[in-house]
Order: structure tokens, then sequence, then C-alpha cells
């Protein structure tokens, strides 16, 4: 079976020739570096957001925003710019590739260079480096993802919280190994409980008789499009829980997909090698499709 991710694309050779935001210069991607002894190379000690352009508009930028700075202040870290200063360097950014729609932009943040390659965040005197990727990218997935249950799991807050967008992804790396080695695409990982939760790199949704079902959210990231989703549910008469389930429940699904910034909703087809519905797009997914594309349209 050919390999697929949650964030495959199209080939774009307009990729070649990216420029990349480093720390208020905007550089082409063979010059975009940054120290070994930064922080987040060295311990993965920062913070990140996926955007999505759409149209000329960053879809649901506010609120990426807003989590970008919760993230930091709860690590600690200060961005080193305000929110002005971070959507002028997005735009800019935007501007030098001359980026309309379908691009993706990761904006990370860490909490800088240390003087010494030791753990401690006193050593990191220079202030954080800030980086912005923008990357010409159309989903492209030729078909219903694969998914294997592994042991990994998302943790409790008093480790490293699943709601922090860290660059600490060991965790969901190594699940996503598990995964690939069991054959599937990505990783389904269960909470502390069992309770089936999310997948290595988005949040998972399954279709009961015409309702959607989804974890808690205690021990998840509180992914964006999650909850556009949610609320798409609610405001057009979709019954949606958000609720434990376990592997029972979700391999007799009618209709299983993942939710991101990414891919917005992406079908499964298998689950442990369950083939869950048809094995294909539903229709419950189809709709919820639909009413994302006006809702980001209309944002």
């Amino acid at each position: 079976m050919t390999e697929v991710t949650t964030h495959q694309a199209e080939e774009d050779a307009r990729n070649d020739a990216i420029l990349i935001y480093v720390d208020g210069r905007i550089v082409p991607k063979a010059q975009a570096v940054v120290s070994v002894y930064d922080s987040g190379f060295m311990l993965g000690d920062g913070v990140w957001e996926g955007l999505r352009l759409y149209d000329g508009k960053w879809a649901f930028l506010d609120e990426h925003i807003d989590r970008l700075f919760e993230a930091a202040k709860a690590i600690d870290l200060t961005i080193g710019l305000d929110r002005a200063g971070v959507l002028a360097a997005l735009h800019e950014t935007q501007k030098a590739n001359d980026m309309v729609t379908d691009a993706h932009a990761r904006l990370m943040v860490t909490r800088g260079v240390k003087v010494r390659p030791f753990q401690h965040p006193s050593l990191s005197r220079s202030g954080p480096t800030m980086v912005i990727i923008m990357e010409h990218s159309r989903p492209k997935i030729p078909r219903p993802i694969s998914l294997s249950t592994v042991p990994h799991m998302r943790g409790l807050p008093m480790t490293q919280d699943p709601k922090l967008n860290s660059h600490s992804k060991l965790n969901c790396i190594l699940a996503c190994i598990a995964a690939q080695k069991a054959g599937a695409d990505e990783a389904l990982m269960l909470d502390v409980h069992g309770f089936v939760n999310t997948t290595n790199a988005c949040n998972f949704f399954i279709v009961k008789k015409g309702a959607v079902w989804t974890s808690t959210g205690d021990y998840c990231m509180n992914g964006i499009t999650r909850q556009k989703v949610i609320d798409l549910c609610r405001a057009n008469d979709i019954p949606v829980f958000e609720r434990n389930f376990s592997l029972v429940d979700t391999y007799s699904a009618d209709e299983a997909f993942l939710t991101g910034t990414f891919g917005a909703q992406t079908p499964v087809g298998t689950i442990d090698g369950r083939v869950i519905g048809t094995g294909e797009l539903g229709p419950v997914t189809t709709r919820l499709r639909a009413l994302y594309k006006d809702l980001v349209a209309a944002s």
C-alpha cells in the first residue's frame, strides 16, 4: 500500500525558491539556519502554530495567534514581538513569497540561543528565535488514511501537557513510527484511561448513526479545526458528543475522520485492519467538509 500522511501535498517546484523569516530577516531557503545552540534544536524548547492561507486570508488567524501567545506564556517564553509584530512578520513573509492561496505557514518560537549546551532556561540569554516557514501546499491525499492503535499515550498535564503545541514532539513521532511498523499510515493514541483520544498528528472523530463523536478533549490538543467541526455540528443540527469511547465503539463506526489545520477533514479508511464503514469518504464527513469550506470563505 502506498504510504500516505495527513500532511501530504502536491509537489510544487515553487517551494525550491521560498523565502523564510528568521529573526526579522527574510532569507532564501538555503540561508534559513539557526544555531546548534538554539534551545529548539537542542531541547525542543519552543512553541509553534500552523496556519492555512485561503484566497488571501489566513483562516481563523486570531485564534491561532491567541493560542501561540497562550502557549508561550504557559512555558514562560517571551516571544519578543507583540501581537501586531507577529502579524506583521507573517504578512511580510507572505508578501515576499507572493502567496495568495493554498499556502501553509509554520510559525515557530524557541527560547533562543544558549550560552552552554545544557537544559537550564537561564542559559538562553540572547532572546527568542522566531522562524516562519511558508510553503505552497495543496493537500493531496490519494486515499483514506489507515490508522493503527499504539501503546504511546498523550499524557497527563503534569508530565507534558498535550494541549501545548510544543517543539517536543518525540512522543508523537514514536507513536507514528510504531504505526508505520504495523503497516499503517499514522497512529491512533489512547488516553491514560484507555479511551480513544487522538492521532499522532490530528484530532480524531467517528460517526455513528448520524452522530459525531470525539474525545472529551482532556488529553489532546484542543485543535482549532476540531472546535470548528464541533461548532458546525451544533449549528447545523448534527448531533455531536465530546465523550469517552473505546476501540469497540470505534471499530463499529460508520465513518471516521481526522481534523487539522492542514487537511481540514481527512477520511479514515481502516483502523487496526478493520474497515470503517465503507472504507471511503462518508456522507457526514462530506457534509462537514462543505460546511467548513463555507465557514472559511465567510471568515
